[in-house]
């Protein structure tokens, strides 16, 4: 079975929303830590606000390693109501996300990657069917914006797989499939 691997920036109080307004600094090892995770993903689940807000950026973009890998790497866009795609490589999925990605993590391949996407994000973790959580934790403090693990996240106790920092005090934590605690 196929791993379901979620890549999520945060601030140090939790907001994973626009990143660009908080993260400041980025350094060599943001992008190696990115390009390590990215490399064995053959899939990218995206929520439709996600797609909406990345299909004018970054087909054109050289920003690397992530570009030539969001633009050839299949995408399933999950919504609740059908769009003409105009991303090369996009499915439009507008059945539950939590019955798609099980059939799809039977399928022969390497990791699916969800990047951004907060709501999808959240409803496959309450489903368990996040595998790895691969944080990238900013010395920064947001103050407002949504969270990752809000309200209606379901208690989980992670597994933590390894840690290690940038230069500039970025923080990589991996953690293994959350587990729901008991009642």
């Amino acid at each position: 079975m196929r791993d379901v691997v979620l890549y999520q920036l945060l601030s140090l109080d939790g907001v994973a929303e626009e990143p660009g307004d908080w993260m400041h600094e980025v350094d060599d090892a943001v992008f190696e830590n990115l390009r390590s995770v990215i490399s064995d993903q053959d899939d990218i689940l995206l929520g439709r606000g996600t797609y909406d807000y990345w299909v004018d950026y970054w087909p054109t973009s050289d920003v690397q390693p992530f570009a030539d890998f969001v633009n050839t790497t299949p995408k399933h866009v999950f919504t609740s109501g059908a769009f003409e795609a105009a991303w090369d490589n996009t499915t439009v999925v507008t059945e539950p996300a939590v019955d798609y990605v099980r059939r799809l993590r039977e399928q022969e391949g390497g990791d699916i990657g969800i990047h951004g996407s907060i709501r999808l994000a959240g409803s496959l973790i309450n489903a368990d069917l996040v595998d790895r959580l691969e944080l990238v934790v900013a010395p920064a403090v947001a103050g407002s914006g949504r969270r990752l693990f809000g309200s209606g996240t379901a208690a989980h106790r992670l597994q933590l797989l390894k840690v290690s920092s940038s230069p500039t005090g970025a923080v990589f934590a991996s953690y293994a499939r959350p587990v729901p605690v008991p009642n």
